[in-house]
C-alpha cells in the first residue's frame, strides 16, 4: 500500500468528518485539484480505504471504510513501518495499546466476550 501524503490522508479525513462525498467537493475541502482527487479515489478504493457508493454505478460518490478509519488512527506511523497495510488490517493477538483499541473500534471490531 503506497499512500500519497498528505493528499490521501486529507481525503480520508474529509470523508470521515463530513461523510460520503464526491470528488468536486473533496477537492474544494482539501485544497487539492479535482484531477488529483479523481486519480486518488480509485487507488484508495483498491486499497479498501474508501468505497464507491450511490444509486448509479457512475455516481462518483465515495465513503470511508472501517479500514480507512483505521488508517487515520495509525497515520502517524505511516513513515515508520514497512507494512502499513498489515498494521491497519488489525493488531497482533494479545496486544491492546490505546491506538490499537481505537483502530479496532474504527474497523468495527469488537471483543464478543465483552458483550455477555
Amino acid at each position: 500500500m503506497k499512500l500519497r501524503q498528505p493528499t490521501d490522508f486529507l481525503i480520508l479525513e474529509e470523508l470521515e468528518d463530513k461523510g460520503r462525498n464526491v470528488a468536486t467537493n473533496l477537492a474544494e475541502h482539501t485544497g487539492k485539484s479535482r484531477k488529483n482527487i479523481n486519480t486518488r479515489l480509485p487507488v484508495l478504493e483498491d486499497y479498501g480505504l474508501v468505497s464507491k457508493i450511490g444509486p448509479a454505478e457512475r455516481s462518483g460518490l465515495y465513503e470511508i471504510t472501517s479500514m480507512g478509519k483505521a488508517a487515520l488512527v495509525y497515520r502517524d506511523q505511516y513513515d515508520d513501518v514497512d507494512d502499513f497495510e498489515s498494521l491497519i488490517e488489525g493488531p497482533n493477538a494479545g496486544t491492546t495499546t490505546e491506538a490499537e483499541q481505537r483502530a479496532n473500534f474504527a474497523r468495527g471490531d469488537t471483543d464478543r466476550d465483552d458483550e455477555n
